[in-house]
């Protein structure tokens, strides 16, 4: 591969990466209530999300997202009514009155939360059609015509260390708010300002065009 062409394709999704969007309010949102390892959850789900795109990308099944309105719309629908859901239980969690229960089986619950945390960030970006759109419109344009499945995967995975690096520096950030968490009033607006967010972010998505 084309070493300019991999440089190029670095700068590129660095740039998407680091801008504000859902990846980012979710971290926000994850790590000061659930803790650290919640937020490498949500990392992972992100990772394993490219790799889903990147193999529709390779083997041209995602091209009906783009040659089918049909099929661009339901899936653009999923997408943002996954986004509203994520924003509307932020907001119920936001106002209602929470119980402390003490669990006996510490593992079990953590193995839960570490689940859940990985399962929203999967479905956050495996149901984006702006992430799909990018594999199908911009990632190709960095691959020859006779460039092999290995060289499209190493565009992938420069993609996921990139996300990685990116979100495990605000993990370690944001870890360090955990306490914050344990007040009231600082609970109730992290969750009240996400839960508004995310619904903005599935609104605007509903109305994103192919």
């Amino acid at each position: 591969m084309d070493l300019i062409n991999l440089l190029a394709f670095v700068v590129v999704v660095a740039l998407l990466v680091i801008s504000p969007g859902p990846n980012g309010l979710l971290i926000a949102k994850t790590v000061p209530a659930s803790g650290r390892a919640a937020g490498f959850a949500n990392i992972w789900g992100f990772v394993a999300a490219f790799y889903v795109h990147g193999t529709l990308s390779v083997f041209g099944i995602s091209v009906l997202l783009v040659q089918s309105a049909q099929a661009f719309f339901i899936f653009k629908i999923l997408g943002a009514m996954y986004l509203c859901w994520i924003g509307v239980k932020s907001l119920l969690a936001a106002w209602k009155a929470q119980t402390v229960v003490v669990s006996a089986d510490v593992k079990k619950a953590k193995a839960v939360n570490f689940k859940g945390a990985f399962a929203e960030g999967f479905f956050t970006n495996v149901l984006n059609p702006k992430v799909s759109m990018f594999y199908l419109a911009a990632f190709p344009q960095f691959l020859s015509m006779d460039a092999s499945a290995s060289q499209a995967y190493l565009l992938v995975s420069a993609h996921a260390l990139i996300n990685l690096i990116w979100f495990s520096c605000m993990v370690m950030l944001l870890s360090r708010l955990k306490g914050l968490a344990g007040s009231p009033t600082f609970s109730r607006w992290l969750k009240s300002v996400t839960g508004v967010v995310f619904i903005g972010f599935g609104a605007k998505l509903a109305y994103l065009k192919p």
